[in-house]
């Protein structure tokens, strides 16, 4: 679980919270008790960004094309007797 800092807290000791997340830390910076921003070491958003990526890549695999009316049909009573 990220650790919370409010606005004013980071904008005061942005160099400290930078080295800690350069440590692999990662903050939530709140305006009252509302969350506005994360503050997370690049390679975990880049990390993030690759398996995303690797996600779409392999859903876009498994996509069918357009399937027309007449084969949605077939496959509902595929193995029916009737």
């Amino acid at each position: 679980m990220p650790n919370t800092v409010k606005v004013a807290e980071a904008k005061t000791h942005l160099s400290e919270l930078l080295v800690r997340v350069e440590q692999g830390e990662a903050f939530v910076i709140t305006r009252g008790n509302l969350p506005v921003a994360r503050l997370v070491p690049l390679d975990e958003v880049e990390r993030r960004r690759r398996l995303i990526a690797t996600i779409k890549a392999e859903r876009s695999r498994y996509r069918l094309g357009s399937t027309t009316m007449d084969e949605l049909i077939a496959w509902k009573h595929e193995g029916h007797r009737y």
